[in-house]
């Protein structure tokens, strides 16, 4: 139940998937709502830090998933063959901009060479700086691609409630329960 098989994810992947989606709300509500802050708001310096110091964590937790993808079996797809192709390239894509966003915030938090305080727990050194005009464009690709990570993730979101409440599929289910994963059966498609 701790490892994922080809019949269903373990507890690993399934609270880290569950993690990762509420922390990317969270990020993005908070991202969002600081835009708006004013120089005097006592959340000015706040909410970035905030912002920041998850977002490291997020990156962290991701690459472990990452890891886990490349090491554990991926469950087997449920529905059509288009449906499984539609759902490895929907991944991907997640994956990608995912890891986009990150990447950009990480380009705006040190653009002035500074690192990122993680919690006050570690730094973040700054490995990439001094480009022109590094924060401003970083800004705008970390704004956008941060929309498009919601918009897949609501994509995705939608796709898993289709399966289940449509098509009467196990996916979102073993998204749910790791007990799919100690089965030996075959999948139906």
């Amino acid at each position: 139940m701790w490892r994922n098989t080809h019949n269903g994810w373990g507890i690993i992947s399934i609270g880290l998937h569950w993690l990762s989606a509420v922390t990317i709300i969270g990020l993005f509500i908070l991202g969002w709502w600081m835009t708006g802050l004013g120089y005097y708001d006592p959340w000015y310096n706040q909410g970035p830090w905030i912002h920041r110091s998850v977002g490291v964590l997020l990156f962290f937790f991701t690459l472990v998933r990452l890891l886990g993808r490349f090491f554990q079996p991926t469950p087997h797809a449920e529905g059509s063959r288009l449906e499984a192709v539609a759902a490895h390239v929907g991944h991907i894509a997640l994956y990608i901009v995912l890891l986009t966003v990150m990447m950009s915030g990480y380009l705006i938090s040190t653009a002035k060479g500074s690192g990122i305080s993680v919690f006050g727990w570690f730094e973040v050194p700054a490995l990439l700086d001094g480009f022109p005009n590094q924060a401003s464009i970083a800004g705008n690709i970390h704004w956008y691609s941060a929309l498009a990570l919601i918009a897949l993730a609501t994509g995705h979101a939608l796709a898993a409630m289709k399966h289940h409440f449509i098509d009467h599929h196990n996916t979102l289910v073993r998204m749910l329960s790791p007990r799919h994963s100690r089965r030996t059966d075959k999948p139906s498609w």
